[in-house]
């Protein structure tokens, strides 16, 4: 299965601090700041570089602050097989 590696970026003036996202992050990934922001509020940070891209935190932002983005590492994949190969031939791979 490919591995799958996330992250997101909070816009920091549109978050109120409501704590939806982090109470939706499977991996525990957020928690909130020691610093306010220009409203006042106490907002949300990413605190671990272990997010898998689910998009829970986004979808239950109400502020619409959260943008995720999502990379698949799928290592090596076989893309062809040649046995018993008796004579010359000519091979095109398109990907």
């Amino acid at each position: 299965m490919a591995k799958v590696k996330g992250d997101i970026i909070i816009d920091i003036e549109k978050c109120k601090g409501c704590e939806l996202c982090i109470e939706a992050c499977p991996q525990d990934s957020l928690e909130r700041s020691r610093q306010v922001n220009n409203k006042g509020y106490l907002y949300i940070v990413k605190v671990l570089d272990n997010c898998t891209g689910c998009t829970n935190c986004a979808l239950v932002c109400p502020e619409g602050g959260i943008t995720v983005y999502r990379k698949t590492e799928t290592g090596k994949k076989q893309i062809a097989k040649i046995d018993n190969v008796t004579q010359d031939m000519n091979i095109e791979v398109n990907e």
